[in-house]
């Protein structure tokens, strides 16, 4: 498989699957609020899809889908003097009396209307025109007393649009690659981010203007260079409306490894294991090796593949971060962090207890935790002992194993919310 059939299959799989069902929702929330404020049952004007979504940006398992529901100009009056509050409730009410089954709620900014693996955040706004006729939107924000905030989605839209057009349309393609990363590796980064900073990565090369998925491989190697080599932040700048961007947590290093896992494929091309080096980097939507593959399921003569995917469960849409950490003690008494032990390239010794524990996390709650741990290596194929089944966590927040062979370990937790997993951390367990 050539590199360009490799990423060509990898953006197919990637592909928004649910696209049909998003739309109809869409169209019956509009059906909604046209019926309240306008007395009309269209089920498309007067709202614009934003978010990822609207920049068509948006991958497999996208969860978080936004929309502005424009208000009739007639309407400012009754809610310009601090009835912020109102018009969202105004709004949730208009959406609930049409489909009083669907989990409705107002949070601060937004209404959310949940449906099963994915939510609506439904923005109502006002439309304005500045002094060179562009057009922005005022929306509520009903904190602090209430107030009126601006935003500019359309130039948003407009310019991520463009700039795909300028570089052979590979912008786009990158923004979907980059949240296939987040997601396999648990990096809790916002759309518009994602997107801001592979728009300004592609500002500053011309190299790709022409070049097709031939040359993906060297996209994703020099833009995780970029990303590991960018100054700490708090915010950055959004595309077209220069609004700002916040930054939850430090990405480089996490892109730093991505970038040395992108130069290992890279050197690995023309081998076998290229499709799996390329797997590390962006996760199970990137396509194997058929004849990789069957080698190995003919080998696995003795023991049973036992593993199971998070993403055969539940759609993966990584938008916050959970951190873990381990304590390594024996009969009873605590000898060490996991990390200190790696860290300082310390053996780790088998007939240990290891109690896995969730140390922060930003999701908010209410979530479900789960874990899973999953032996490799030739040991754990003897014994046949992979493991890597799901589990629910009991309650506590931790995970207690025991090093019984030597091998590659991983231990990962998943943060799920609303049937939809927002935050995943993992550990690797190298038992010598």
């Amino acid at each position: 498989m050539s590199v360009s059939d490799m990423f060509k299959t990898f953006l197919d799989n990637l592909k928004v699957d649910n696209a049909v069902q998003i739309g109809q929702r869409y169209g019956e929330i509009t059906a909604s609020l046209n019926k309240k404020f306008r007395d009309t049952e269209s089920k498309e004007a007067n709202t614009l899809k934003v978010g990822s979504y609207g920049r068509y940006t948006g991958i497999k398992g996208i969860s978080d889908l936004d929309m502005l529901y424009i208000m009739p100009k007639g309407k400012w009056d009754p809610y310009k003097d601090g009835k912020q509050s109102q018009l969202l409730t105004d709004t949730k009410d208009a959406i609930k009396a049409r489909y009083p089954k669907s989990n409705v709620r107002v949070d601060r900014l937004v209404v959310t209307v949940t449906y099963t693996n994915f939510h609506v955040e439904v923005q109502p706004v006002f439309e304005e025109f500045d002094d060179d006729g562009n057009s922005y939107f005022k929306f509520p924000d009903t904190s602090n007393g209430g107030s009126w905030k601006n935003t500019k989605p359309r130039q948003e839209i407009r310019a991520i649009k463009d700039l795909n057009e300028e570089k052979n349309r590979n912008l786009r393609l990158l923004c979907k690659m980059a949240r296939a990363w987040k997601n396999k590796h648990g990096v809790g980064m916002g759309g518009l981010l994602i997107d801001t900073l592979a728009y300004n990565f592609m500002k500053t090369t011309s190299y790709y203007d022409d070049k097709s998925y031939l040359y993906f491989d060297f996209l994703s190697c020099d833009f995780f260079k970029f990303l590991s080599e960018e100054q700490d932040k708090e915010h950055y700048k959004a595309p077209g409306s220069n609004q700002n961007v916040k930054v939850k947590k430090k990405f480089q290093k996490k892109a730093k490894e991505a970038y040395d896992l992108c130069l290992k494929a890279i050197e690995a091309e023309n081998t076998d294991g290229v499709n799996d080096k390329w797997k590390k980097v962006y996760g199970r939507n990137f396509p194997v090796n058929q004849v990789v593959e069957e080698a190995k399921n003919q080998a696995a003569s003795g023991w049973i593949n036992t593993e199971e995917f998070i993403e055969d469960r539940y759609p993966v849409d990584i938008r916050y971060n959970i951190s873990l950490d381990c304590d390594v003690s024996q009969n009873g008494f605590r000898e060490n962090s996991l990390w200190n032990i790696l860290a300082r390239k310390l053996p780790l010794q088998a007939n240990k207890t290891l109690l896995f524990k969730v140390v922060d996390s930003d999701v908010p709650k209410p979530f479900t935790l789960k874990w899973k741990i999953l032996n490799r290596g030739a040991e754990a194929e003897r014994r046949d002992q992979i493991r890597g089944q799901i589990e629910i966590d009991a309650g506590h927040k931790n995970k207690k194993e025991t090093t019984l062979f030597k091998g590659e370990h991983m231990a990962e937790c998943y943060a799920i919310k609303d049937d939809v997993v927002v935050a995943k951390a993992r550990i690797d367990v190298p038992i010598q």
